[in-house]
């Protein structure tokens, strides 16, 4: 039994669901989104609770119940508060600035690096050394972060790079002389 799947999604006021078939559409303040469920699981509405379910009892069943839920949530949460992920720019001269919609970063190359940002996600800098990226979808918002992060992953001599808000960088000692 998956004890993420038995929970109930609680849907808060001003969210507004619809199940059609395997299709989920889920309306917020912040957007909407949709996503259409694996046939193995089933989706009820029950007051404003949305229940998951398994219609057979298989491997693959069992596998996608607790991910089903889990998405669900993410995207009731999604439209009603959205996500967000900081980024944090540590090196001399490492710095970003925004051009238009798009995020400029220089990052100790010799060029500059400039992202755009996909469809429903927004880029902001209120400091020069800090990104936040912000979004309804948690994967797409996490999937940028971590773009943005290979860039320049941080080093463990200097911890120089670009790293997650509060991310402890492991430092190693350098040579002996």
């Amino acid at each position: 039994m998956s004890r993420i799947g038995k929970k109930a999604v609680p849907t808060p006021a001003g969210v507004n669901v619809t199940i059609e078939g395997q299709t989920l559409t889920v309306k917020g303040p912040k957007g909407q989104l949709s996503w259409t469920l694996p046939e193995e699981i089933e989706l009820r509405q029950e007051g404003g609770e949305l229940l998951v379910a398994k219609r057979v009892d298989t491997t693959r069943a069992q596998a996608m119940w607790g991910l089903s839920r889990t998405l669900v949530n993410n995207m009731v949460v999604g439209v009603s508060a959205g996500y967000e992920e900081t980024l944090e720019l540590v090196g001399v001269g490492y710095r970003a600035q925004m051009k238009g919609p798009a995020l400029n970063m220089q990052l100790g190359f010799s060029h500059e690096v400039d992202i755009d940002p996909p469809a429903g996600v927004t880029f902001a800098t209120p400091k020069q050394t800090e990104i936040r990226i912000s979004g309804i979808d948690k994967q797409v918002v996490g999937e940028i972060a971590a773009r943005i992060r290979r860039i320049r992953p941080p080093e463990p001599y200097k911890g120089k790079g670009v790293r997650y808000m509060g991310e402890k960088v492991r430092r190693k000692e350098g040579k002996k002389k």
